[in-house]
């Protein structure tokens, strides 16, 4: 499994290529280093570095790439554990057609929800840095001899599935980006982008809101949302105490879909996400009733990478319920 993450190794932050890598769990600081992966299946993990990252996926033989970027309070084998779980869920819908990588930030290790959430909030802001300079590296990539552009482009369609706190790092990621390294605007470089359960405010995606990047940068973008996802309630809980009175996206879905972009679609997931997660109702993106078959909520995501397409039946559709 390739994967970037910006969490501290032991040892050096000096990259060396095929270097033994080891995540310090003490230190859930985000680097503004990023580094290039390999998880390999008996658990050990070297570094690969940006080129040989790009190479190899470049080189693997399927056809769609998927960028997880996890929630809060995940350690490492808590994120590898659910691309695992994602990736079988993909070879069992279409063998070859999406190579799961996962991007890993630094979460709190700290028992109590609320500890762990303002912990977690100010990493997802601070790795920010890291993460837009992992994309900078990729567009240079893109366009230079080691891609082959003029001969042997890379072709392969790129999705993002950002879940909880998760899609706070690809929102601060892409402000980032925007403000330090691009003239014109973020470019299109993601076919679908997938929130679930987004533990952002939910005008954060409106036209004038600094989530528009989201839609900037995708094809399409939707959003997946529960009211009674429990985590979320924990969230807001949080955002109260620390007096930060706000509706989060992954509950409520768009607070005005008419001033969101419009390639912004809502799928309201309230009938299915405490079936398929019980009790928290938060990670209902993967498994639907039973262990290792795919909800309705997975089928949708991979319909929406197999098509294009949010609603295929009526291209006009911007919201729906999704329902067994």
């Amino acid at each position: 499994m390739l994967f970037i993450t910006n969490r501290f190794p032991k040892g050096s932050i000096l990259s060396k290529a095929n270097r033994k890598f080891e995540f310090d769990l003490r230190n859930n600081a985000p680097s503004n280093s990023v580094f290039f992966c390999q998880r390999h299946a008996d658990g050990h993990i070297t570094e690969v570095m940006g080129d040989a990252f790009l190479r190899q996926l470049k080189q693997s033989p399927v056809r769609q790439l998927l960028l997880y970027i996890h929630g809060f309070s995940n350690l490492p084998d808590d994120v590898f554990a659910s691309a695992i779980e994602l990736q079988q869920l993909c070879n069992a819908e279409k063998p070859d057609e999406v190579l799961v990588v996962p991007v890993v930030w630094p979460c709190d290790a700290d028992l109590g929800i609320v500890k762990d959430y303002w912990d977690d909030q100010k990493s997802a802001d601070q790795s920010a840095a890291a993460f837009s300079r992992a994309l900078s590296i990729f567009m240079d990539w893109r366009s230079s001899p080691a891609n082959e552009p003029e001969t042997a482009p890379c072709l392969k369609r790129i999705n993002v599935l950002a879940h909880s706190m998760g899609n706070r790092v690809l929102r601060q990621t892409l402000v980032d980006w925007d403000k330090n390294d691009l003239a014109d605007g973020v470019p299109l470089i993601f076919r679908n982008t997938f929130m679930v359960a987004a533990d952002i405010r939910n005008e954060s995606i409106h036209k004038n809101q600094p989530g528009k990047l989201i839609a900037d940068a995708s094809r399409n973008v939707v959003v997946y949302f529960a009211s009674d996802d429990l985590a979320l309630r924990s969230s807001k809980v949080a955002n109260l105490k620390n007096k930060v009175a706000s509706r989060r996206l992954g509950h409520t879905g768009p607070e005005d879909i008419s001033q969101t972009p419009h390639n912004l679609y809502s799928v309201d997931c309230d009938d299915l996400n405490n079936l398929y997660d019980s009790p928290k109702g938060h990670s209902y993106f993967l498994c639907g009733r039973q262990r290792g078959e795919a909800g309705l909520v997975f089928k949708h995501i991979f319909e929406c990478m197999l098509n294009g397409r949010v609603f295929p039946q009526d291209e006009f559709r911007r919201s729906s319920v999704l329902r067994e």
